[in-house]
């Protein structure tokens, strides 16, 4: 697997390397000594997984210290537009956010550190998202920013008037409201 930087910093893409036959394909999607050959030393304890339909928009969500989540998400079947904001207060890339497609076909996955809110669009008529975190979850530390806050300016691939989401995510304050605490 390769390791892919991105405009924001420990913000990473894994790109697998996969290999394809008659039969199929192979690739480890997963793997703590290579990760760890290349400097990402993160134990992981928990495993999500997630079914959506199309136009469906979840978070911006995130876990206040110290239970925090690294997550590691991926695709099992359709596709997604992925975005990581930053909101760690010292970071020069702080309210900055970055997006990615993933999808069943491409097999990108998204390194997301501590200090970021996570969400994700479907784009395809379903998705089958999961994703590893480092921490279990924890209800009193979770957080979230409104997906639509225009300081964001997040492009998520879809009408956002047609978009299905949920009535905790539609109450979410705005990056600088959120209760933060990184």
């Amino acid at each position: 697997m390769t390791i892919e930087t991105t405009p924001i910093q420990d913000l990473v893409i894994i790109n697998p390397t996969v290999f394809e036959d008659a039969r199929g394909y192979f690739f480890e999607a997963y793997n703590q000594n290579t990760l760890a050959a290349q400097g990402i030393n993160i134990d992981f304890v928990q495993d999500n997984q997630s079914f959506s339909k199309r136009g469906t928009l979840r978070g911006l969500h995130y876990q206040n210290p110290p239970f925090a989540q690294t997550k590691l998400v991926r695709v099992l079947q359709g596709e997604i537009i992925d975005v990581a904001v930053d909101i760690r207060k010292q970071s020069p890339t702080y309210g900055q956010h970055f997006a990615i497609k993933l999808s069943a076909e491409n097999k990108k996955q998204l390194l997301i550190p501590h200090g970021f809110a996570h969400g994700f669009s479907v784009i395809s008529e379903t998705a089958v998202v999961m994703y590893k975190c480092d921490q279990f979850y924890n209800k009193a530390s979770e957080g979230g920013i409104r997906f639509d806050d225009p300081s964001l300016n997040v492009v998520w691939g879809m009408d956002l008037k047609d978009a299905i989401v949920s009535d905790k995510d539609l109450v979410l304050p705005g990056i600088e409201e959120c209760n933060s605490e990184f």
